[in-house]
């Protein structure tokens, strides 16, 4: 598996150009796409034009989207780099006294966080595992840190089926971009229906579990080498004393808790009349910007803390309007009914599902993006579910069940975590491989089942 591995990694270095330039590629293959399967007429000299005019139409289409997307990770991020999270993670990092111990814990820690959200799940799960690290070299712990650190990034693989997952928290919103073709789907039919609820209750359980066995039967990575003393990311300081209101922790969590009981109203409110529409992407935004400048207390902790966050949203800010062209080219140019008419062709109402999970899958190895990839592929399989009467809400997860399975395999997202840990891709990935498989399993069996 470690030769399979660095095999992998080495053809992901040398073969796969930049995330961004992946989205540059995408785009120029959906114009020729456009210009193969929809120019209809061979006098319309100037359709060329029209497809770049159908990109530059849909460039714009998404910009709300983006900025819900960089507020999830960033807000996300920001309340994982809180007093809070750092006491937790210490006391819990002196619980785990061998890698059985470490493992399961840290990849039960880090999957439970994913439901609520991916940032906070991404950089709490990198932080418990170089505690972990840095407790066991500090006290002569023989643990495997890789394992370690495959542990704390195994939260990836559930996230979109979680309450920052893009795909269903975008389907619940008033206005989103394929309103006009599935309406607005709430999350008790996808987050908290009864295929999701059952899928996420076996991967909490099942993935810990597994963690625990491969701690029992792996080896001890011997002395752990890297420097685990300094701490993995850097706050920078003001050079201007700040003013008092800035310090005063009064200040920061009056705003939270103003923040965060306007949050507490409408909910009980919603959940009064029986409804759940209120639970969408700005909601969640909403709730973690109420908790983040509490547990920040001080407006400056708050600032200083996203100021370090907002640098890992810079791929969102600039591939979304991209992905955002290639959908308006789908979109306008008619290429959606080509494409959902091979989907159609090959599926049926069983296979589907299974069919647009392994797509998912597949294009998450180049559009690294849950919103990006939804944005892309989504106007194409509601279609398709539509023509074959498959559910709308299944075909919503399958995609985000394969779009975060493949999260275990693409080096991307777990830059952070390698950064912070500072152990290298090849280093997890003969693990979260494994994982992956486990998470296959149980997510084509909930698939075919429901």
């Amino acid at each position: 598996m470690k030769g399979l591995s660095a095999w992998y990694i080495e053809w992901v270095r040398k073969s796969l150009p930049s995330p961004f330039s992946i989205a540059v590629i995408i785009t120029f293959l959906s114009i020729i796409l456009a210009l193969l399967f929809t120019w209809k007429n061979d006098t319309e000299w100037f359709y060329p034009v029209q497809v770049a005019l159908y990109w530059e139409r849909g460039f714009w289409d998404l910009l709300d989207f983006a900025m819900q997307m960089v507020l999830i990770l960033v807000l996300g991020h920001t309340l994982a780099l809180s007093p809070w999270v750092d006491r937790y993670l210490n006391k819990a990092a002196m619980l785990c006294t061998n890698t059985p111990k470490a493992a399961f814990w840290i990849s039960f820690t880090s999957i439970l966080i994913s439901f609520f959200n991916w940032g906070l799940c991404l950089v709490c799960g990198a932080l418990f595992a170089w505690k972990v690290g840095k407790h066991a070299k500090e006290h002569g712990i023989d643990i495997n840190y890789p394992l370690i650190g495959a542990a704390g990034y195994s939260g990836m693989m559930v996230w979109h089926g979680g309450f920052s997952g893009s795909a269903p928290l975008k389907s619940a919103e008033s206005g989103h971009f394929l309103e006009s073709t599935i309406g607005i789907i709430p999350v008790g039919e996808t987050l908290l229906s009864p295929m999701n609820i059952t899928a996420s209750a076996l991967i909490i359980i099942i993935i810990p579990l597994v963690f625990y066995y491969l701690g029992n039967k792996v080896a001890s990575s011997g002395p752990i080498r890297v420097n685990l003393s300094a701490k993995p990311y850097t706050i920078k300081e003001d050079e201007e004393k700040p003013l008092k209101i800035d310090r005063s922790r009064i200040t920061g969590t009056i705003t939270g808790v103003i923040i965060l009981g306007a949050a507490l109203i409408k909910m009980g409110g919603e959940l009064g009349a029986g409804a759940l529409t209120f639970i969408n992407l700005n909601y969640i935004n909403y709730l973690l910007f109420g908790l983040a400048l509490i547990a920040h207390g001080s407006i400056l902790s708050f600032l200083k803390a996203a100021t370090t966050a907002t640098k890992g949203a810079t791929g969102i800010i600039l591939q979304f309007p991209l992905y955002s062209g290639v959908m308006g080219i789908i979109l306008y140019s008619g290429l959606i009914d080509t494409f959902s008419g091979w989907f159609l062709y090959w599926s049926n109402e069983v296979t589907l599902p299974i069919f647009t999970f392994f797509s998912a899958a597949l294009v998450n190895i180049f559009v690294p993006s849950g919103g990006g990839q939804w944005a892309v592929q989504g106007p194409i399989i509601t279609e398709a579910a539509k023509a074959l009467n498959v559910p709308v809400q299944k075909i919503i997860m399958a995609m985000a069940y394969g779009d975060q399975l493949t999260n275990m395999m693409q080096p991307f997202w777990a830059l952070p975590l390698l950064s912070i840990t500072r152990l290298k891709a090849s280093d997890i990935i003969p693990y979260s491989a494994l994982i992956m498989v486990a998470g296959a399993i149980v997510y084509i069996g909930i698939l075919l089942i429901f």
